[in-house]
């Protein structure tokens, strides 16, 4: 498997689409290519140190540049999701996937009927369908797919089981981008219909995750790990409740009535709310997007006024409303008295910022806590 060539050192600026990065090459602006379609809101910060490379020249192509890599907590990320089937071929043919040892990669790009996978192989006689993930969502021991919604996936995974009801092998391999995780799960949080789906397949579909780790040159390092999936966690974790960070943003400063609260002076900038739903978190979210209804909660007075820029679910079977009040409030630039917590006792509910909570490291650093740092500790405490 070849290596890249002629890294270059750059700096994250900022992401004005999804396949498109600005960042800081040699003093100056350039735009690269950007060969990934998640969130990545853990990896991208501004002047976070990025790998490039140079594209060869075409006239179809307007980018000259192409990002490959991310580095975090002195770690090289792969970000690069083609290259990402290339690190399965080599594995496979190495036999270093666990239950797939032996195998033989008889074609990439397998088409079957109307679908394609990235892998047909044999083994033992026996042909399997395999299906490739590039995961670069981790916290310390952690890993979870899809960091983003990602309806394809969960469109993989019924055609594979599909597939095994009719006789066929089927599996699919999550590489994990880290060689610190120990423990994989389907990201529940933000794609509860994927968790779902994987748990339902997982009887028909062979289930595998390892973690790989890269070299600074971006060249495969030696170390393979399989990753264990708390299954028993997937299943008590995949439900539709929890709670939930409402983030809004208000263009300028303007008084708005508040219900009992009466009219208050809120300053232009980025407002999160802290919310819960024990069930339905969902249909509560969308009910906090939108415009047209009957004000019922604060917030909603708040909403009619304001751009809605996303809401941030934290599924989990525990009550953490007021813990993860109390922790925006450590962030925050300053706070709404009284907004949103008259049935409890804390100060407030609402915390304001200057610049967008989504691409602020300590706010990122608080939600990977929240989603994935408690259920860390479970399961260090299984070890």
């Amino acid at each position: 498997m070849e290596s890249f060539r002629d890294i270059m050192e750059a700096r994250f600026v900022a992401r004005p689409n999804r396949f498109v990065v600005r960042c800081l090459l040699g003093g100056r602006t350039v735009s690269a290519y950007l060969p990934n379609p998640g969130r990545l809101w853990e990896l991208l910060f501004p002047g976070t140190k990025l790998s490039l490379v140079r594209f060869p020249p075409s006239p179809e192509r307007t980018l000259a540049y192409m990002v490959v890599a991310v580095e975090r907590d002195g770690m090289q990320i792969m970000l690069h999701t083609h290259y990402n089937n290339l690190v399965a071929r080599k594995l496979i043919e190495e036999g270093r996937i666990p239950g797939l040892e032996g195998a033989r990669i008889v074609k990439a790009e397998h088409r079957i009927g109307h679908s394609r996978f990235d892998f047909l192989l044999v083994r033992h006689g026996q042909n399997i369908v395999v299906e490739v993930k590039s995961c670069t969502l981790f916290n310390n021991t952690l890993a979870m797919f899809p960091d983003a919604v990602s309806s394809r996936a969960t469109r993989h995974l019924l055609e594979l089981s599909e597939l095994s009801r009719r006789g066929m092998k089927a599996a699919v391999l999550f590489i994990v981008h880290s060689p610190k995780a120990r423990y994989f799960m389907p990201e529940h949080h933000t794609d509860l219909d994927f968790c779902r789906t994987l748990l339902s397949v997982r009887d028909r579909v062979m289930v595998k995750a390892v973690g790989v780790e890269w070299k600074e040159d971006l060249s495969l390092g030696d170390s393979v790990r399989e990753l264990e999936i708390p299954w028993d966690l997937v299943e008590r974790e995949c439900h539709d409740r929890g709670s939930y960070i409402i983030v809004l943003r208000l263009a300028r400063d303007r008084k708005i009535a508040v219900g009992g609260l009466g009219e208050i002076k809120f300053r232009k900038g980025y407002y999160l709310y802290a919310g819960s739903a024990m069930k339905d978190l969902s249909q509560r979210s969308a009910r906090h997007r939108r415009l047209t209804k009957k004000k019922h909660w604060h917030i909603d007075h708040l909403r009619e006024h304001s751009s809605f820029i996303a809401a941030v679910p934290i599924r989990t079977s525990r009550d953490i409303e007021c813990v993860l009040a109390r922790e925006l409030g450590a962030i925050a630039g300053w706070q709404v008295p009284a907004f949103g917590s008259s049935d409890c006792s804390c100060a407030t509910h609402l915390f304001g910022m200057h610049g967008d909570p989504l691409h602020t490291r300590a706010f990122i650093d608080r939600l990977l806590q929240f989603r994935m740092g408690g259920l860390e500790e479970e399961l260090a405490l299984r070890r």
